[in-house]
């Protein structure tokens, strides 16, 4: 009995989800209300403030949901035993492109983060979440970035913080627009190309050096 409850319990968290997915990708998330989002589920308001805490926590939530499937390969290129770090990072990236521009779901979340999640006062919680992941990110980009220099796959004298920073702000800036005109460039096609622009500029950009 316990069992079935913690089953229609998930059952349940998962029809908000994709609920709140569908009225935030048509809507925008500031337009879209929790009512909205328990009429589409057919749930009660009720049973949303169950399982999350207010909007804010719904979206983060539903944007988690991005990061799960290359959370394997990134804790690979973070690790020091790991002997091919840049090419880990590479192989990320080129999925994380491709993964969005083939899969209708990958590609709805990004475009609500990117296009459709305006930062109100009552999504300040969100804001701040925002801030931190990007921050923990940048983190992370830099240490896998410092174990390709210690594998001898990028330049010694590399400044990881810098270049971690502009690594974020390309593969962030190619996504959202290539989000809002598809049409520009086939993503699928040519990310192994549109991810090697990037790390070539890790290698030979003298700006980047200390």
């Amino acid at each position: 009995m316990v069992r079935r409850t913690k089953e229609e319990a998930q059952e349940t968290r998962s029809q908000i989800l994709e609920a709140a997915e569908q009225a935030f990708y048509e809507r925008g998330v500031a337009r879209t209300t929790l009512a909205d989002i328990a009429n589409l589920a057919g749930v009660t308001r009720g049973a949303i403030y169950w399982h999350f805490s207010n909007k804010a926590d719904l979206v983060q939530a539903m944007l988690d949901s991005l990061q799960e499937p290359l959370e394997e390969l990134a804790r690979a290129s973070e690790s020091e035993d790991e002997i091919d770090p840049l090419g880990c990072m590479r192989r990320l990236l080129i999925h994380l492109f491709q993964q969005i521009a083939i899969d209708p779901k990958t590609r709805r979340l990004n475009e609500i983060l990117h296009h459709k999640c305006e930062f109100t006062d009552e999504m300040c919680d969100m804001r701040q979440q925002r801030q931190l992941a990007i921050l923990d990110c940048n983190v992370r980009i830099d240490l896998s970035l410092s174990n390709a220099v210690k594998r001898g796959q990028l330049p010694a004298d590399l400044n990881t913080f810098r270049a971690a920073t502009a690594l974020y702000a390309y593969i962030d800036g190619m996504i959202g627009q290539w989000l809002l005109v598809p049409e520009s460039f086939d993503l699928y096609t040519e990310a192994e190309r549109w991810v090697d622009v990037c790390l070539q500029m890790l290698s030979l950009s003298p700006a980047l050096r200390k």
